[in-house]
C-alpha cells in the first residue's frame, strides 16, 4: 500500500501563502503536514457518542468557541480560579484531531469529551459522522475571516524571519478558493447543508451572531452538548461568568496567551499570543478597500446563492 506521503505527491499542487506548496485532498487545499494528519484520522479514528466536536475553518473564532465549550463542560469540576484555561491556551486543552488524535483515538483524556477540526464536513471520519456525537460549527463573513488569516500567517512568518506574501496577491488566492482548509465557501455549505439534514446532530454557528449575545449562545450551546444550565446555575450568574472568562479582554490579557508556545518541539509550533489579535467584528475594513471588499460580497452571494445562508 503506497504511503500516505506517496500519494500526497500525487495531488494537484500549487504555490500557497508561504514558501510551500499545498496541496488539493478530497476538494480542499492544505500543507502535507496537515493532510497526512487528515488521513490518519480518517484511517484511524474512532469517534465515541459522547463526543462533541467543535469544526470551523481557521479563523473564525474557534479559540474562542473551544474556551466558552470547555468552560461549559467543565463547570462542575473546576471554579472560576482553577480552570486548565486560566493556565492553558484553548487550544491545548482541546485536542486537535488531524495533529494530536490523528495517530490514535486513544491518546485523550476520558474526562474530556471535546475535540476540534478544520477538516470539511465531507472529509470528516466516518465515525464522527455516523456515530450519535456532536458537532458545533462556527463560521465568520468571509472578509474577516479572510483578514484574520492572512495577518495570522504574516505573524507567524515574522515569528520565523520569512517575509510574507502580499496581501493583494494573498486576496487574490482566497478569492480563487486557495486558502488553508479552503475554498471557504465550501467549507461552510458543507457544514450548513449536513446542519439543515441534521439539526439535532450539528449545531450551526455565526461568530457575529455569537459576538452580540454571548450569553444567549452560551445557553444555546449548553443545552445542545447535553450540558445545560440549571435554573439555579442561571440564578447565580454562571452563564456571564463564562463568558467573562472567555472574552478576548481576559484571555488576551493571561499570561500564558502573552508569552507561552503552542505544540513546542513539532513542525507547527506558535506562540499563544499570535492567536489573539482583535477579535473584532468588521476590522476588515482596516485592510481591504472598498473594490476588494465587493469583490468577496459579490462572491460570497454566488456561492452561497439558493442555499438558504448568508455570511
Amino acid at each position: 500500500m503506497a504511503s500516505f506521503k506517496e500519494i500526497i505527491s500525487t495531488l494537484p499542487r500549487r504555490k500557497g501563502w508561504t514558501d510551500y506548496d499545498i496541496f488539493l485532498y478530497q476538494g480542499f487545499w492544505c500543507d502535507t503536514f496537515f493532510i497526512e494528519g487528515v488521513m490518519r484520522a480518517q484511517q484511524s479514528f474512532r469517534s465515541q457518542p459522547s463526543d462533541i466536536v467543535i469544526c470551523s475553518a481557521p479563523k473564525t473564532g474557534p479559540t474562542w468557541l473551544k474556551s466558552l465549550t470547555f468552560a461549559i463542560v467543565t463547570r462542575s469540576t473546576f471554579d472560576d480560579s482553577t480552570n486548565p484555561l486560566l493556565s492553558n491556551l484553548s487550544h491545548d486543552c482541546v485536542p486537535f484531531l488531524e495533529v494530536d488524535l490523528a495517530q490514535s483515538s486513544s491518546n485523550r483524556d476520558p474526562n474530556n469529551p471535546l475535540l476540534a477540526t478544520h477538516v470539511p464536513y465531507s472529509s470528516l471520519p466516518r465515525s464522527i459522522i455516523d456515530s450519535s456525537c456532536k458537532i458545533v460549527y462556527i463560521c465568520r463573513d468571509p472578509k474577516d475571516s479572510f483578514v484574520s488569516n492572512y495577518l495570522f500567517f504574516v505573524r507567524i512568518l515574522a515569528s520565523k524571519d520569512m517575509k510574507p506574501l502580499a496581501l493583494e496577491e494573498a486576496f487574490e488566492l482566497y478569492c480563487q478558493g486557495v486558502s488553508s482548509y479552503g475554498p471557504y465557501w465550501d467549507h461552510v455549505l458543507g457544514f450548513w447543508k449536513a446542519s439543515l439534514d441534521r439539526p439535532d446532530k450539528i449545531l450551526f454557528l455565526k461568530y457575529e451572531e455569537m459576538m452580540e449575545d454571548t450569553a444567549v449562545y452560551v445557553k444555546k450551546l449548553a443545552d445542545f452538548i447535553g450540558y445545560p444550565f440549571s435554573f439555579e446555575e442561571i440564578e447565580k450568574g454562571s452563564v456571564e461568568k463564562i463568558v467573562n472568562m472567555c472574552s478576548f479582554e481576559n484571555l488576551s490579557k493571561l499570561e500564558v496567551n502573552k508569552s507561552g508556545k503552542h505544540r513546542e518541539g513539532t513542525p507547527v509550533v506558535i506562540e499563544n499570543k499570535i492567536y489573539f489579535r482583535k477579535g473584532k467584528v468588521g476590522d476588515w475594513e482596516n485592510y481591504l478597500t472598498p473594490k476588494m471588499a465587493a469583490r468577496l460580497d459579490s462572491i460570497t452571494l454566488q456561492k452561497l446563492n439558493g442555499s438558504g445562508l448568508t455570511l
